[in-house]
């Protein structure tokens, strides 16, 4: 049959994927070029285009090779590329699986380096406001650093040479390597319960490899919360870390770590014998103004005649004492003319009279109110009478009097002579009565 020579979509597609991945050429591509339409999936996965001024490729990089980058790819970003060449089926396009990925001219750890440096930098870290002051004069020392090496003898020596008053604990730790980092993160929260004043984490020079452990965020974040004030000593004086923006202090190298963290005792000792000079200007000093003080008091009036304040306080005390019999006389003598007031008043000799005199108030206030009362009781009649005479015209019994009558058909009253009919029976009410009628006739003005 004809049709037999046809095959489907999904036939040549397989087919053009088997072509590919037998490859050899395609199964391992190195390819640069820049990056676009980056997502990263929730899974973990890596999508994007790779492309340069003339043609793209999609590229995927599936969760387990993602995890090992040190760095986020970002759109724009120049990167090399290794990986290999396949077929995605569903939409018959070629793309390229990515194993391993760096940006184009820049190191791995590079990059990596700087996106945490500007991560932690926006989170704080790095603020100088966060920063704790180290003591002038520590008496416990830690150091987190390798237990053999240059680093612990320079810093060690020079702490003895410097103010070997000061005691030190080691706190032993990889300082390079994969288990480096977290090694450290554990002896940082070990030191932190030890009463420490100053804590020295450091190592000697290198690679950015060899101190990349001091570029690890979890160690970061270690000495950021280290209650201890920390000194970063990591590498010579042209290597910066992580460590070192992180810390309270930046050393240049142990030494200088070991130095920073102590005084000299010879400037100590210096300051000590100055400190001695300012005491002894000071009490020596004291004791004159003492002394000038003493000779004043000794030449003074009252030391020469102390009988001279008795006798003034006693002339003030006899002065007073003849001031308060006076004012005790006198107050006694007032006490007495009020008395003798009270005594010869009226009320005294006759208090009687005061019950006389409320009566005939009362008596008067009682007439008073009993005329005003009359002279209230005829005013209001007077002028009720008065207000009877004007309802008077308008009352309708009035009206009547005068031969006027309220005429009336089954209870309604008539106004109009179109209300009446022949042998209606009607009612006339009278001032004095009522009077029942018939209509014999019916006249229309």
């Amino acid at each position: 049959m004809v049709q037999d020579k046809y095959i489907t979509v999904t036939q040549l597609t397989k087919y053009i994927k088997f072509k590919i991945d037998t490859d050899e050429n395609l199964n391992q591509v190195f390819l640069k070029g820049e990056i676009s339409n980056f997502k990263a999936h929730t899974r973990g996965h890596f999508y994007f285009t790779i492309k340069d001024e003339n043609s793209r490729i999609n590229a995927v990089m599936f969760a387990s090779s993602a995890a090992k980058l040190k760095f986020i790819p970002q759109d724009g970003m120049k990167v090399l590329v290794t990986g290999k060449i396949s077929v995605y089926e569903v939409t018959g396009g070629y793309q390229i699986y990515v194993y391993d990925m760096v940006e184009d001219g820049i190191g791995n750890l590079y990059v990596a380096y700087e996106q945490l440096k500007e991560k932690l930098s926006k989170e704080g870290l790095f603020d100088t406001s966060h920063k704790k002051p180290i003591p002038k004069y520590p008496e416990k020392i830690g150091i987190i650093t390798a237990p053999t090496g240059a680093a612990i003898r320079d810093i060690l020596s020079t702490i003895k040479r410097r103010f070997p008053l000061a005691q030190t604990y080691l706190f032993p730790s990889l300082v390079q390597g994969a288990n480096a980092a977290p090694e450290i993160v554990k002896q940082i929260m070990t030191a932190s319960q030890y009463p420490l004043d100053v804590l020295i984490i450091g190592r000697g020079g290198g690679s950015i490899e060899d101190m990349w452990c001091f570029n690890d965020e979890a160690v970061a974040r270690a000495i950021y919360h280290c209650p201890i004030p920390t000194i970063s000593a990591v590498g010579h004086e042209i290597d910066f870390t992580i460590a070192d923006f992180v810390a309270d202090l930046r050393a240049p190298t142990p030494t200088g770590a070991a130095e920073m963290a102590v005084p000299n005792k010879d400037d100590v000792s210096h300051y000590i014998e100055q400190l001695k000079l300012r005491c002894d200007r000071l009490i020596k000093r004291h004791l004159e103004v003492r002394e000038e003080r003493l000779t004043y008091i000794k030449n003074s009036y009252i030391m020469k005649n102390p009988l001279s304040i008795y006798e003034v306080k006693e002339q003030k005390f006899d002065t007073l004492f003849d001031q308060l019999l006076y004012q005790m006389d006198q107050h006694i003598k007032n006490a007495q003319i009020r008395l003798a007031h009270a005594l010869d008043h009226y009320l005294l000799k006759n208090p009687q009279k005061i019950y006389q005199e409320r009566q005939k108030q009362l008596q008067e206030m009682t007439t008073k109110l009993y005329y005003q009362y009359q002279h209230l009781v005829v005013e209001k009649e007077n002028h009720f009478q008065q207000l009877l005479s004007k309802l008077e015209p308008l009352n309708p019994l009035y009206t009547m009097k005068r031969g006027y009558a309220i005429i009336k058909k089954d209870n309604t009253v008539i106004t109009s002579v179109s209300q009446i009919q022949v042998q209606d029976r009607l009612q006339l009410t009278l001032s004095d009565g009522t009077i029942t009628t018939e209509v014999e006739e019916v006249h229309y003005g």
